[in-house]
């Protein structure tokens, strides 16, 4: 019996992802909180502060259940200047990707500097957030970050 492809039987595909994932008891009290213009970290048994917060310790795998507000300001660790911003960019102008350890914290996070040259950053300079006009309850709540001389 020989088939044709008129009697091949065909179905449309679409691959998605229709659920939304739960932020759990930890997470959701961070992006509570980013949205009232607060950052917060976890704090571990040893006194050590991770900023963005975690839920647990990555050296001795507890769980992290108390938070500590951190920042809103702190200093640079590092960081790569990004000259010309690609379409996937949520900053348009010259900017800079940057590891930012906020005060209170012992850890640094990711974020980006904008609104200033390239020549004006150094390891050590301190930065302050700014926050987006809109809360989301998402990292997007904080805008970028700025030079605070």
């Amino acid at each position: 019996m020989s088939e044709t492809k008129a009697t091949l039987l065909k179905a449309p595909f679409e691959l998605s992802y229709k659920y939304k994932r739960s932020s759990g008891p930890i997470m959701s009290q961070v992006f509570e909180g980013l949205a009232k213009k607060k950052i917060l970290g976890s704090k571990s048994k040893a006194n050590k502060v991770y900023a963005p917060a975690a839920e647990y310790d990555p050296h001795t795998r507890e769980a992290l259940t108390e938070l500590i507000e951190v920042g809103p300001g702190g200093i640079i660790e590092s960081w790569s200047w990004v000259h010309q911003p690609s379409n996937h960019h949520l900053i348009q102008t010259p900017f800079a990707f940057a590891l930012i350890k906020l005060d209170g914290a012992d850890t640094a996070m990711l974020h980006m500097i904008s609104d200033c040259e390239k020549s004006d950053l150094a390891i050590g300079n301190r930065v302050k957030a700014v926050w987006s006009e809109t809360p989301t309850e998402s990292i997007a709540d904080i805008q970028h970050f700025i030079l605070d001389i």
